[in-house]
């Protein structure tokens, strides 16, 4: 233990970060888009015709681990995993964390928010198919949040190399 160095630790706090990003978004995303499915799927065994809008609607709490993989893409493309260099200060490692942390949290919470209002939509979309692009708007009110965790962890994350550490 005698040539350990605390800088070591910099590229595992960054690769906790894009893991972090990547899996809470997905699971968010899991959850969501399953249970969406499910009130999808009664829709459609009483009326078929309306499976695309319903489709539409189950897919909208899939985009946060989309999100969330983006961010993980890039983070490893930052800290050299996926090529280059992979020497990550322990300071700069817990930048990255902290640039993964928006997506990663709101990820999760906001896929399954966004899956309860999608389902209410659906809801709506069975009993009045001619409201469907008002029961587009609940759902996507959530995903707002969702872009918002993207873009401050995208900025976050593109720009950390730039800082003196």
């Amino acid at each position: 233990m005698a040539n350990f160095d605390i800088n070591s630790l910099g590229i595992v706090f960054a690769l906790t970060g894009a893991v972090l990003a990547a899996l809470l978004g997905g699971i968010g995303s899991a959850i969501g888009v399953g249970m969406t499915g499910q009130a999808a799927a009664g829709v459609v065994t009483e009326d078929p015709s309306l499976f695309g809008k319903v489709l539409i609607l189950q897919l909208l709490p899939g985009t946060q681990g989309i999100y969330g993989l983006l961010i993980a893409f890039l983070t490893l493309a930052k800290i050299g995993v996926l090529g280059g260099s992979g020497d990550i200060s322990f300071a700069k490692g817990l930048l990255y964390l902290a640039a993964c942390v928006p997506m990663a949290v709101i990820g999760l919470i906001s896929a399954k928010q966004q899956a309860k209002a999608s389902v209410a939509s659906i809801a709506l979309v069975a009993k009045r198919p001619d409201q469907f692009g008002k029961a587009m708007i609940f759902p996507a009110m959530v995903e707002t949040y969702a872009v918002l965790a993207l873009l401050i962890s995208l900025l976050s994350v593109a720009n950390i190399g730039g800082i003196a550490i």
